[in-house]
């Protein structure tokens, strides 16, 4: 784990950025309340846009740390490193120049990005689903892997997450988020105990009051089960989980979303309108969705995260006592 990161932390948790739902208000009330906050560089529609908000989270953040004394959680930013992503490079340097404690690169591990990171101090997390990825993301020099495991929202893996981190462990000693299904604070303990630094939460930070999802969404995500998660990729040409009903809602049939295409994003600016276009439509979430019923605020999401986390610890430590020497 890096310590630079983790200091100020009250959970082992990373809000994952969420595409069009994860904004500032979001970012910084994690961080406020002691868990890295994140958010893509593409949920604001420029550059401009993304460099204040960028600079209304350092402000906030170091408004609340003077106001309370208090050490607000390091934030971090979400960069698509895709040749039809024309915005990489000007976000980059942005976020080269405001410091972003930790940049997440998803799509592409490249060592000069990672060395414009570590320029400054920064730290960089890759997304990976499969080993192959891995591999490369390590020869780029990243700092940390987000094991996207079977089951997770949005562009999710197909490997259990048992057998995911044990593979990338047997190779990669640097830190590691486990990402999949992770919704309370037993999953989070669980998630520990399998050997992650962190755990990678997304769907359960869908429904709070801070995000910028639609009420319907959030509506449709307490009302879900597991077995109304699909995996298609069928909405971008990328394999993704989405709800049923979202998928069903504009007429996208079980037949339709069975189908795969090769990811061709065309023209990089319709592109990521076109992108835009069907998430706003179409909701991703994960199965945790399962164990999810309300929209609490972060604050008191966070705070029963938290003593749930204390009390599967505490239980696993009174329940395994007696098989330790």
């Amino acid at each position: 784990m890096n310590t630079e990161l983790s200091e100020n932390l009250k959970l082992p948790v990373i809000a994952a950025p969420l595409f069009l739902i994860s904004g500032p208000k979001l970012v910084i009330e994690c961080c406020k309340n002691g868990i890295i906050g994140t958010f893509p560089a593409l949920n604001n529609r420029t550059s401009e846009g993304f460099e204040q908000w960028v600079i209304q989270i350092k402000q906030e953040l170091a408004d609340f740390e003077k106001e309370t004394g208090k050490k607000a959680a390091p934030f971090g930013v979400n960069l698509i490193v895709h040749p039809t992503n024309i915005r990489v490079k000007p976000d980059l340097e942005i976020c080269v120049k405001h410091k972003v404690p930790l940049i997440i690169t998803s799509l592409g591990a490249v060592p000069d990005l990672v060395n414009s990171v570590h320029s400054y101090g920064g730290y960089v997390y890759h997304d990976i689903i499969k080993r192959r990825h891995a591999e490369k993301a390590s020869q780029a020099g990243v700092d940390g892997l987000i094991l996207v495991a079977a089951g997770a929202g949005g562009h999710a893996g197909f490997i259990n997450p048992m057998a995911l981190i044990n593979e990338i462990k047997s190779f990669f000693d640097k830190t590691i988020i486990l990402s999949g299904c992770i919704t309370n604070g037993v999953d989070i303990a669980a998630a520990i105990q399998m050997g992650a630094d962190y755990a990678y939460m997304g769907t359960r930070f869908i429904n709070t009051n801070e995000s910028r999802a639609d009420d319907g969404y959030r509506e449709m995500i307490i009302n879900s089960k597991a077995e109304d998660i699909v995996y298609t990729a069928a909405v971008s040409g990328v394999n993704a989980n989405f709800l049923r009903p979202s998928l069903e809602a504009v007429g996208i049939t079980e037949e339709m979303w069975k189908n795969t295409k090769k990811m061709d994003l065309g023209n990089e600016l319709d592109a990521a309108k076109e992108e835009a276009k069907a998430w706003k439509t179409i909701w991703s979430a994960g199965q945790g969705v399962t164990a999810i019923d309300d929209s609490p605020s972060v604050k008191n999401l966070v705070s029963r995260l938290k003593k749930e986390f204390s009390q599967a610890i505490n239980k696993q430590i009174k329940t395994t006592s007696k098989f330790l020497d």
